[in-house]
C-alpha cells in the first residue's frame, strides 16, 4: 500500500504519510505504529483503520527510527492543520508503547483531538532514548533529554535509573532472567524508586477532550502500564475534566495488546507467533492473550464506529 503523499519535517513540519480513504468521510485518525510511517506495522494499522471508514495519517519520529528524543509536539499541530485542510472535522489519534505516551501527550496539548487511544502507555513523560547501536548497545538513554519538547523546550521527564551502557545491560539481564525477548519493567520500577514521580512529569490527562481509551495488561514486562493507567483514572477522579475516560485492563495480553484482526494483518500465518516469541506470558498463556486481543478488537471497532457516526 503506497501513501498518497509523504511529509518531511524540513518542508512540511512533520514526518509522516497520508492514506486517504476511498469512501467520503470527515474523520481522520493519526496513527503511530512501527518505526516508520510506511513500514509493515504502520501499513497494517492503516488498513485496519480504513476498514472502519476513516482517513489515516501515519506519523513517526523519522525514517526507520523508533528512538524518541526531543520530538516537537508542534508536529501534531502541523499534522492537524493538514487534516483540516482535507475537510477532516473529527480527528483521533492512536499510539502504542512509547507512542501511547506520545498520543496522550499530544491530545493534552491539542483539543482538536477528540478520540485518543493509548495501548500500553505510561502516565508520565519518559526520558529520551536512542536506538543507534552505540558501543554495541541496541538502545541507550539520551544525554538527559526528554522524549518530547514544546516551544523548543524539553518537557520534564522521569529520568532512567541507569545510564549508558548499564541501561541496556540491565534490560538484557532482566529479559534473560524472565525468559522474555525484552523486559524493562524492573528498570522503570527502579527509576520511580530513585526518583519519585513529580507533578510536572505527569501527563495532564485532564486537558484531553472527547473519548480517551487506555489499554493495558497486567503481564506487561516493559513497564507496569496497568498501574500507570489506574493512576490516570485516579487523577481524573480528583481533577475537573471534560473527557470520557475508559481503562481496559486485562490479566493477560502482554505489551502487544493489539486488536486480534490487526495482529493477523501483521502476521497472516499465526497471529500469536510474535507475542509468543517476544514474551514468556505469550507462551504460557497463549489462549488468554488471544481472548484479550479479540475483546480489544470488538470493543475498539465499536468505539471508533460510534465516534465516527456521532
Amino acid at each position: 500500500m503506497k501513501p498518497a503523499r509523504k511529509f518531511e519535517p524540513e518542508k512540511d513540519g512533520f514526518y509522516g504519510a497520508w492514506y486517504p480513504n476511498q469512501k467520503k468521510t470527515d474523520c481522520a485518525v493519526i496513527i503511530m505504529l512501527g518505526d516508520s510511517s510506511d513500514d509493515r506495522m504502520a501499513v497494517c494499522g492503516v488498513k485496519w483503520m480504513q476498514r472502519l471508514g476513516v482517513h489515516v495519517l501515519a506519523m513517526s519520529p523519522d525514517k526507520k527510527d523508533y528512538g524518541h528524543h526531543n520530538y516537537p509536539l508542534e508536529r501534531f499541530g502541523k499534522a492537524i492543520s493538514f487534516l483540516k485542510a482535507q475537510g477532516c472535522e473529527k480527528i483521533g489519534i492512536i499510539g502504542a508503547s512509547t507512542t501511547g505516551m506520545l498520543a496522550l501527550t499530544a491530545a493534552s496539548y491539542y483539543p482538536d483531538i477528540t478520540l485518543t487511544i493509548a495501548v500500553s502507555p505510561s502516565d508520565f513523560i519518559m526520558e529520551g532514548f536512542y536506538q543507534d547501536g552505540k558501543d554495541g548497545m541496541h538502545e541507550r538513554p539520551g544525554d538527559h533529554e526528554s522524549t518530547v519538547t514544546w516551544q523548543s523546550r524539553p518537557l520534564p521527564y522521569l529520568p532512567y535509573a541507569y545510564r549508558h551502557p548499564e541501561y541496556w545491560q540491565r534490560i538484557k539481564a532482566d529479559s534473560k532472567a524472565g525468559g522474555d525477548f525484552i523486559a524493562s519493567r524492573p528498570m522503570f520500577d527502579e527509576s520511580e524508586k530513585r526518583h519519585p514521580l513529580q507533578e510536572e512529569e505527569k501527563i495532564k490527562i485532564e486537558r484531553i477532550k472527547g473519548k480517551v481509551i487506555c489499554i493495558g495488561a497486567e503481564d506487561d514486562v516493559l513497564w507496569d502500564t496497568c498501574k500507570y493507567i489506574r493512576r490516570m483514572q485516579a487523577r481524573l477522579n480528583e481533577l475537573p475534566h471534560n473527557c470520557s475516560f475508559e481503562a481496559w485492563l486485562y490479566e493477560h495480553g502482554t505489551h502487544f495488546a493489539f486488536p486480534e484482526s490487526m495482529l493477523k494483518m501483521m502476521m497472516p500465518v499465526g497471529s500469536g507467533v510474535l507475542v509468543r516469541f517476544m514474551f514468556k506470558a505469550g507462551r504460557k498463556y497463549p489462549e488468554e492473550c488471544r481472548k484479550t486481543r479479540i475483546d480489544i478488537d470488538r470493543k475498539l471497532t465499536g468505539t471508533i464506529k460510534k465516534w465516527k457516526n456521532t
